[in-house]
């Protein structure tokens, strides 16, 4: 039982959607007889978010209904009539050799890429993809070279199929990295067995440095000023799919792992976890949904920063978002008012401390501000940044990996 020192998750019950071990060989006898669904990796990344109750109360893809309502209100109304957050669309595309293949069905068994059966949707709806108006409401646009558009949207079918999921056992990806995937039910076990009363969350797909530290230590500082005995920090990378000159998961996690030996943060009130979501970089919009899987998880808190979940105008020289929309959005954001929003301070190398430091407008002059292309052009060239802007075992992980890349590419 959630005990009520933690918030409680969307719907008030966290989804689980595992198939207990047994009934497993039931279930895999009825899925024979099924009509099959492939799904390609991000699909299966998808299953594992709705099958742990990250989107809690959502208990499978959505269906037309949930889908217009997630789509045009970015949130979803329950029974009772309260609103829980749901701001992405969670679907599943399906071409029409598949949709024909399915019939009258009601139920089909969908395979992983590696060609086994990984889960049953029940009760199933097919309904109309069109994808412009998902990517126009998603993003704000339709510019050419969204990275999750690219890879997911424009190849899949032009059906949508909702239903219930039913997994038949939890999504493991075998990479070495599984230990770090918690599930929220398995994260709020970790947070009562630390005897946490606030959980603070900080959501990123960039290595840590100094700043970063900073911005989650003053957090911490914050909350035990304002009467919490013990915040516990939920450092929860991403770990779904992100764009191609994204640092790769492995990478970050063996970073995030030295900043915790360095101490940079404590172990002892630091839990990292990957979060199994995929990256949409659809701002303002996605962030909702960065927030809303938190509180399933246990957290109370949620940290934002500057542009969230935003990237660069795929064609233009300008972000694709105003950097304060995202902040602001989720003051305001139906379904998240039980989530208390953190805006971050701004953090930038103090070159008169000769450290990371917020950021001090009197004297703008002193401070410089190392942007993610400039920390990989360091990396690739084997330069060091200024002292005292990421731990140093860190930083030699990132050169490690730059260096290594530019080697093979070389080789190519």
């Amino acid at each position: 039982m959630i005990k009520s020192s933690l918030i409680e998750p969307d719907g008030g019950t966290l989804v689980d959607l595992i198939v207990p071990e047994s009934q497993r060989y039931s279930k895999m006898t009825e899925i024979e007889s099924m009509a099959k669904v492939n799904l390609t990796r991000i699909d299966m990344e998808w299953v594992h978010v709705i099958s742990e109750g990250w989107a809690s109360p959502l208990r499978g893809f959505m269906r037309e209904s949930e889908y217009l309502q997630s789509l045009h209100f970015n949130c979803l109304r329950m029974e009772d009539g309260s609103v829980v957050n749901m701001s992405l669309p969670i679907v599943l595309a399906i071409d029409d050799e598949t949709k024909g293949r399915i019939g009258s069905s009601l139920h089909v068994a969908l395979v992983g890429p590696l060609g086994d059966c990984v889960a049953i949707l029940r009760s199933i709806e097919i309904y109309k993809h069109n994808k412009e108006e998902r990517i126009a409401r998603t993003w704000g646009t339709t510019a050419p070279g969204l990275p999750y558009v690219d890879e997911v949207i424009t190849p899949s079918g032009d059906w949508l199929i909702g239903g219930d999921l039913e997994v038949l056992k939890p999504i493991k990806y075998s990479d070495g990295l599984d230990n770090y995937r918690l599930s929220p039910k398995q994260l709020r076990k970790e947070f009562e067995s630390r005897k946490a009363d606030a959980v603070f969350a900080f959501q990123l797909r960039n290595p840590v440095h100094n700043g970063h530290a900073l911005l989650m230590n003053d957090t911490r500082k914050r909350l035990l000023e304002m009467g919490y005995k013990n915040p516990i920090l939920l450092l929860h990378p991403l770990g779904g799919f992100t764009k191609a000159d994204d640092v790769p998961l492995d990478v970050r996690m063996e970073q995030h792992s030295k900043v915790l030996e360095d101490g940079v943060l404590d172990p002892e009130t630091t839990i990292v976890a990957i979060f199994p979501s995929p990256m949409h970089y659809a701002g303002p919009t996605e962030v909702q949904w960065h927030a809303k899987a938190r509180i399933n998880a246990g957290a109370n808190f949620y940290i934002v920063g500057r542009d969230p979940a935003g990237m660069a105008h795929p064609t233009e020289k300008r972000d694709l978002y105003d950097p304060d929309h995202g902040k602001k959005v989720l003051t305001m954001a139906p379904g998240l008012h039980k989530l208390n929003i953190l805006p971050f301070k701004v953090a930038a190398y103090d070159n008169r401390e000769n450290k990371m430091a917020f950021f001090d407008p009197s004297r703008a002059k002193d401070f410089l501000f190392i942007s993610g292309t400039k920390m990989r052009a360091y990396a690739k060239n084997g330069e060091n940044p200024p002292n005292g802007f990421m731990c140093p075992s860190g930083w030699k992980v990132l050169v490690e990996y730059y260096q290594s890349s530019q080697a093979q590419e070389a080789s190519q």
